[in-house]
């Protein structure tokens, strides 16, 4: 007997939407799209929301672009609060200072993710970037009751590339400013110890109630123009995520930033005629089975994380 209180499980742990594209930043890491540049209307995040809503009860702002770019971001949180539905964002940070006011007080508002790797895109005034968001997060952490993750996603496998000379001291700066940032962060929030030694690959910390922080290996966005494996794994693409782009277009995860594996428009189709086409079908049953049916997904690494 299924008592009516009782929670219905949706599909999906988490929806990616990308609200735009466009992003202020150059980072190395991140490479910018070739797609045209677009900017979601509320009318479609309307549509994709009335979409999804059955679906999953959190969606990321998130694949390419910096969505605190959107002019209408503070519309768009209440438009999912009326849906229902959470809301991750995960920026780079550069703006979060001049669109406080747009998340001060929102209900949708569940975690903001801190790209600190990106350290502002500059190579000045770096500290100055870091203080500024940590003023933000204490605004957000007393106006809503999001979470803050801060993450530093830039750790290098040596062993997997031969370092050259100018790449080493790339990689020596990186260091560097990543030791300043965590000693920073570390005074700021009274940790006893050094978060270099404290945070694993991989894995996160809480700092203090509701702030966080995560770091991680720097990874490659998969493109067709890398080198293709047998295509053994898995990935949860389609079983837990999936992501929509700022045109509409389905993807069956978020480091498809290219819409190589377009399932369809949901502007074009129902949400769920496209998760249940064929093409869609096959990529699930695929990694059922630990076998990647798409060249991209046979060339993206990400995927043996979660075995062979």
């Amino acid at each position: 007997m299924i008592l009516e209180c009782e929670k219905v499980m949706k599909r999906f742990k988490k929806i990616y939407i990308e609200i735009t594209n466009i992003c202020n930043l150059n980072c190395e890491f991140c490479p910018k799209t070739q797609r045209q540049k677009a900017i979601l209307t509320k009318e479609e995040f309307q549509h994709i929301m009335k979409e999804i809503q059955p679906y999953t009860d959190y969606v990321y702002f998130h694949v390419k672009g910096e969505p605190l770019l959107h002019p209408e971001l503070g519309v768009f949180l209440d438009i999912c609060k009326d849906y229902s539905l959470k809301v991750n964002i995960t920026t780079n940070g550069t703006l979060l200072m001049k669109v406080l006011p747009e998340l001060k007080g929102k209900e949708a508002l569940r975690q903001v993710n801190i790209s600190l790797h990106s350290f502002g895109g500059r190579e000045e005034d770096k500290e100055n970037y870091l203080l500024d968001i940590l003023k933000a997060s204490k605004e957000l952490l007393n106006t809503t009751k999001a979470n803050i993750s801060y993450r530093f996603w830039n750790l290098s496998k040596e062993d997997d590339t031969i370092i050259t000379g100018t790449e080493h001291k790339l990689e020596s700066t990186i260091q560097e400013d990543t030791d300043k940032y965590l000693r920073i962060l570390e005074n700021e929030y009274a940790i006893e110890g050094s978060l270099n030694n404290m945070v694993a690959p991989g894995r996160g910390l809480k700092l203090t109630d509701r702030v966080y922080i995560s770091r991680d290996y720097q990874f490659t966005w998969p493109s067709l123009i890398e080198e293709e494996d047998e295509g053994k794994g898995f990935c949860y693409g389609l079983r837990s995520h999936l992501g929509i782009l700022s045109d509409g277009t389905l993807i069956p995860c978020c480091l498809d930033g290219e819409g190589v594996i377009s399932l369809g428009n949901i502007y074009e189709e129902s949400f769920e005629s496209i998760i249940n086409s064929p093409r869609a079908i096959r990529i699930y049953e695929g990694f059922s089975n630990r076998k990647a049916v798409e060249e991209l997904c046979r060339k993206c690494g990400y995927r043996k994380k979660f075995g062979v």
